[in-house]
Formats: C-alpha cells, structure tokens, sequence
C-alpha cells in the first residue's frame, strides 16, 4: 500500500488519498472506529479512478494512519478535521458521511454551505451520542469518563470517552430544522441493528432541503457494503447533480 499524504493541522498531521479528476470532489467520511481504507471508501475511490472523477478520503485525528489519540478526540475536533480537508481543496463538493461521518457531513455543510453540491448518507447516525446510549450508558460516561462496549465488528471493543460524548451532545441537529438546502440522499438498511432506521426517516423530516430523499433496503445491515449496497453507492453518488452549488 502507498503512504498516504499528510495536512499539518494545528501541528498535527491527517493522512488523507486524493485523486484528482473532475469535479464536485468526492469526500468520503468514515464512521466511528473506521478509516479511509475501508471497502466503502475503497470501493467509491475505485469507481472515481475510472469516471476521471476528483476523490478524497483521509483519517480522522487519531484514526488510521493519523497522528493523535483516539481516546483524545472529540466531535467537534474531528468536525474540524473534515473542515480542513474541505479547505485544502477547491470547488464544490459532495461529501459521503458512513455512520458517524453522517453527522459530521451534515455538521460540515453547516459550516460551509456554498462549498457543498450534495450529501450522501449511509446509516447516517446524527445525535447517536443521545439515542445511542441507555441512562446507564450515559451515566457510566459521566461518571467513570469512559465506557467500554463489545463490538460486533472486530475484537477492539467500542469505548467512548467523556469529552467525546459531551462534544456531541452540544452538537445534537434532529431536535429542530436543520438548514441545509442542496440534494441530500440517504441510504439505510432496515435490519440495521445500530443505528435505527428511523434516524434516518426523522433526518430526512428535519433538513430544509426539499430535495432530499431516503431509500431503504429491506435486508441491509448497517455496513451496506455487499456489493449490491455499493452498487447502490456508486449510483447514488453518480445520479447527484454535478453542475451547481446549493
């Protein structure tokens, strides 16, 4: 595999992969415990190559090939290190948040609304810091300063710090109308176990955009990542209008 290139951020180096072509840019925003080198990623960075298409993908601090530690990041920091990497960039763009990059796409639309053409979310997991955790959860959080959790995914189990879930509860966006207006899709499975599909339905309610529109598949996990799900990607991601700006 090839090293990655690096953005110094506040003294902190992002490994990020971009691929230059055509535009809006596509940016890929992987979930919690997840990095750019994921199949998602892979898979819609391999399409890019063939259509001549821009891509960029990169690590969150602390994730991946990033420096930092993950036990040390919060949502805001990393909300940031998707606004950095947008910046590093010219033109429009269309951001594809997984999961937790759900949030943080919609997060970083706020902050730069003419820079961004589309969203397209996959199980997008807005405000999880809230429906996510039970009262016990949270109270564990509060008061140990971190919680750890089995993960269905691999043997490093979930651990969520205080400073984290603090960081997302100031950053909660399904409680009013989230002012977003360009095309957003999103993509969500009905057997996903983590994140409800209902977030989604409850997102697509709350964005101001009236071209936003959800899609179910009846037997998708929240991974999405059979090939039937990234074909599903790639056309998602394709179909959205190259040509303006919201």
């Amino acid at each position: 595999m090839e090293k990655p290139d690096y953005l110094d951020r506040n003294g902190r180096r992002l490994a990020f992969r971009r691929r230059e072509g055509l535009g809006p840019a596509i940016v890929f925003l992987p979930g919690y415990m997840s990095d750019m080198e994921g199949g998602k990623a892979s898979a819609l960075d391999s399409w890019a190559e063939v259509q001549g298409r821009t891509m960029l993908r990169f690590d969150y601090a602390g994730c991946g090939m990033s420096e930092g530690e993950f036990e040390d990041q919060t949502l805001a920091g990393w909300r940031d290190d998707v606004l950095a990497m947008l910046d590093s960039v010219e033109g429009p763009v269309i951001l594809v948040g997984s999961s937790m990059g759900g949030w943080l796409m919609l997060l970083a639309a706020l902050e730069r609304p003419g820079r961004v053409a589309g969203l397209v979310g996959i199980a997008a997991a807005p405000d999880f810091t809230d429906w996510g955790f039970d009262e016990a959860a949270k109270g564990t959080i509060r008061d140990q300063g971190r919680l750890e959790e089995p993960s269905p995914y691999g043997e490093a189990p979930y651990v969520t710090m205080r400073a984290f879930w603090e960081s997302g509860q100031s950053l909660r966006l399904l409680e009013s109308e989230i002012p977003i207006d360009c095309p957003v899709r999103l993509l969500h499975g009905l057997a996903d176990a983590d994140v409800p599909w209902r977030i989604s339905l409850r997102l697509t309610e709350r964005l101001r955009s009236a071209d936003a529109r959800l899609v179910l598949v009846k037997d998708g996990d929240h991974r999405l990542s059979r090939p039937a799900d990234i074909a599903l990607l790639i056309e998602t991601v394709a179909a959205l209008p190259h040509d303006k700006v919201a």
